[in-house]
């Protein structure tokens, strides 16, 4: 009897930020405030708006995320696509940011969807590399005014 197939991993990195949703609203929309505290862009928060995180190239991979806008409702929700690659051989996820108002400031909630099973590694690295960018991320939201 064959063992049912593992089904999509999705990665939430969750935080309490004591700061206003307007200020991470801020951070995750305006491009030279994301290149900030996550990685160099041409961002805009319009739907259908595609776009790129880059840094520099490292072994296997050419340092360039390729993405797509796919939700803004402005203060609470934001969503795109994350591609690493080209078409069918790339991998690609979605990342969807979620801003709730809470005790003492506003509850972000990122969640990072559709590793298959054999993505292992990827799920590993996304994992550190959340982690990073929230630590960066609230530097970043306690310094604007």
């Amino acid at each position: 009897m064959s063992n049912p197939p593992e089904s999509p991993r999705t990665l939430v990195v969750e935080r309490v930020f004591p700061h206003p949703p307007q200020k991470l609203w801020r951070a995750l929309t305006e491009s030279t405030l994301l290149a900030e505290w996550m990685l160099n862009n041409d961002f805009e928060p319009l739907v259908g708006h595609k776009f790129q995180f880059r840094r520099d190239p490292m072994p296997n991979w050419n340092g360039v995320v390729d993405c797509e806008v796919l939700v803004v409702d402005p203060l609470q929700r934001l969503s795109y696509s994350w591609g690493i690659g080209e078409g069918e051989a790339g991998l690609h996820w979605v990342v969807e940011w979620t801003l709730t108002p809470a005790e003492g400031g506003t509850h972000v909630r990122m969640e990072q969807s559709g590793f298959s099973p054999s993505q292992k590694a990827n799920y590993q690295g996304a994992k550190y590399g959340w982690q990073k960018f929230f630590g960066n991320l609230e530097r970043l939201v306690g310094e604007l005014d």
